[in-house]
């Protein structure tokens, strides 16, 4: 494939909604088989790109996502970099923001578009939002300007909108307009045209090897504070055997609870080598660690600020750090650096 001439684009499916259809035969929805994806979406024939599939067997439900699913699509686009100028992943919805995150940190000196996308309806329904997702996210994952790559980076296509992938949460069950990049500028925008927004876009200053970092460390666990909060509980996970890192969701800017003793608590468990990694429970905004008194003694026992990164880049960056770092200064001085443009 290396003198083609057209554009190729290489889908991923991995399970969830967008892939279902309905088998008259028991009344369920079932996974169809994506070698026979135009059979459900014929719009794909006019599109002139060399489209490949390729299934996961069995699919996997986005609920039960995990590091080694992750690392089974690194791999994938791994083996086929060279083959293809896109990819585009289908998956279920309840992880896809933590997919993409962790893809973001997966593959370093990425130039390709890696887009993620699925549908809150199935594709064998009528209303499906599926189809329209589906082509847009194909004809962004082969979008060509100025002979490079419109968008080289891990993103999500939902619903018209382009976001960074490790900038993106899921924001509603119910709605088709499920996805949400809270502090971050949309890269893309679909209406009658489907508009760039080339300042938002991170391009690679220039070709370098893909490099796949497939080591996680799943020994973390997030501590979302609420008025009331009982030591028992935060000793708890503190103390938890092995337990290397530490997320808690702190309130606004990152404030916390002054009791002594939850501070005692943290520091202990950062003295034993722990890391603790402050990150905000509001949708949007960023944690400023010593705006208010509240946060800054958790500066003093040394906790990390999370800045204005979302919750699933926070929980998957650690775990990739912990797990391509032993060093606890590495890990820690990674977290304060933007490694896929995950915070500001």
């Amino acid at each position: 494939m290396k003198n083609k001439k057209e554009i190729s684009v290489l889908i991923i499916y991995t399970g969830g909604t967008i892939g279902m259809v309905h088998d008259p035969s028991t009344g369920s929805l079932v996974p169809i088989d994506f070698r026979h994806i135009s059979d459900h979406v014929p719009e794909l024939r006019k599109f002139g790109y060399d489209l490949h599939s390729i299934s996961f067997d069995p699919v996997k439900d986005s609920s039960n996502i995990d590091p080694g699913i992750w690392i089974k699509m690194a791999e994938i686009i791994e083996e086929s970099y060279d083959d293809f100028d896109g990819f585009v992943i289908l998956h279920g919805t309840d992880t896809m923001a933590y997919t993409a995150s962790a893809l973001s940190f997966m593959l370093e000196n990425l130039a390709k578009p890696v887009i993620l996308t699925g549908s809150q309806l199935p594709i064998g329904l009528l209303r499906t939002d599926g189809r329209e997702n589906l082509i847009t996210a194909i004809e962004i994952a082969a979008a060509i300007e100025n002979g490079l790559p419109a968008v080289p980076e891990v993103c999500i296509f939902f619903d018209n909108k382009l976001t960074r992938g490790n900038r993106t949460t899921k924001m509603s069950a119910e709605h088709f307009d499920a996805f949400y990049s809270p502090n971050y500028h949309l890269l893309a925008e679909v209406g009658l045209h489907l508009k760039y927004y080339n300042n938002p876009i991170s391009y690679p200053a220039k070709e370098q090897k893909l490099i796949v970092h497939k080591a996680f460390d799943t020994n973390v666990a997030i501590l979302k504070l609420f008025p009331g909060i009982n030591r028992k509980l935060v000793n708890a996970i503190t103390k938890t055997e092995g337990l290397r890192g530490l997320i808690i969701e702190t309130y606004g800017s990152g404030n916390a609870p002054t009791y002594q003793w939850f501070l005692e608590d943290l520091k202990q468990y950062i003295d034993k080598g722990g890391i603790i990694l402050n990150v905000t429970q509001c949708h949007g905004g960023s944690v400023e660690m010593g705006l208010y008194e509240t946060s800054r003694q958790m500066l003093t026992a040394g906790v990390v600020s999370g800045r204005d990164i979302t919750s699933e880049a926070s929980v998957t960056k650690l775990m990739h750090l912990l797990g391509r770092f032993s060093s606890k200064e590495k890990v820690v001085q990674s977290l304060n650096m933007s490694l896929a443009g995950e915070i500001s």
